[in-house]
């Protein structure tokens, strides 16, 4: 009876969904989190009438056929590319992305990984650096004597030294695009990597066309909704019950053939 495998393929898609929901919630007050989807597409289908056979030699033909679905497959789970809402730290090393793009940051291997997470800090030697210390590129220190951190919307870093009124620009943050940014691996820890799917970086200065700005003092929040994702967690739930009684009817069914007198 194909209706126990079929069944079977909805549960397991509606335990994904609910994987990745719950995981969705469980970011919901993660720094510049991206909430993904889960995509479903269909299986095989056995086609016992092709749609389109001809009946006759009139030239009469079947208008639908008879093509029998076998369930339900993961197709991807995808993040959501929608900006999340600004919060104000009042923090200088805190730096939010408004619009498109992506800072890079520097792994102890030499690989660039990126991340829209702004929560950056300084290193011991001045050096902006990232919750784990890594570096974002290109590497900007900032004086010990300096005062006034401040970085424009267009990624210019600057400070005041002892003598000097005049703030001295230390470098140029940039910011980073990909052609489909959804094809970004994620790696954990806010950190993403480029795929053959994401396309090579693009490296750009905010504010340019195509790319953001930065805004001090501000951290992006999650895109995470909870009303959507409880309201989305209940729908997969009731999902998976349909499929249990799917399981349960055609388990009832075959239990009648069985208990058929010869």
């Amino acid at each position: 009876m194909r209706a126990l495998n079929i069944a079977a393929t909805g549960m397991q898609a509606q335990s994904l969904n609910v994987d990745v929901i719950s995981n969705n919630l469980a970011n919901i007050n993660t720094t510049a989190y991206q909430k993904q989807r889960a995509g479903f597409e269909d299986l095989l289908y056995q086609t016992q009438r092709n749609p389109g056979t001809q009946t006759s030699d009139n030239g009469t033909i079947v208008p639908t056929g008879i093509q029998i679905g076998l369930g339900v497959n993961a197709g991807s789970v995808y993040r959501i590319q929608v900006q999340g809402s600004l919060q104000q730290t009042n923090n200088p090393t805190d730096l939010a992305i408004q619009g498109s793009g992506y800072f890079r940051v520097e792994l102890p291997s030499g690989d660039f990984a990126y991340t829209r997470d702004g929560t950056f800090q300084l290193s011991p030697s001045g050096e902006i650096v990232n919750s784990n210390g890594y570096v974002i590129s290109p590497g900007i220190t900032v004086p010990i004597n300096g005062s006034n951190l401040t970085v424009n919307s267009i990624g210019q870093v600057s400070v005041t030294v002892p003598g000097n009124t005049t703030p001295q620009i230390l470098g140029q943050l940039d910011l980073v695009t990909f052609p489909n940014p959804a094809g970004l691996s994620a790696n954990g820890g806010n950190l993403l990597s480029e795929t053959a799917a994401s396309g090579a970086p693009v490296v750009g200065v905010p504010g340019t066309e195509g790319v953001g700005t930065i805004q001090q003092g501000w951290l992006e929040t999650s895109n995470v909704d909870a009303v959507t994702e409880v309201t989305s967690l209940i729908t997969a739930q009731r999902g998976y019950e349909l499929n249990s009684k799917v399981i349960s009817t055609a388990d009832q069914m075959m239990q009648t053939i069985n208990n058929a007198k010869q």
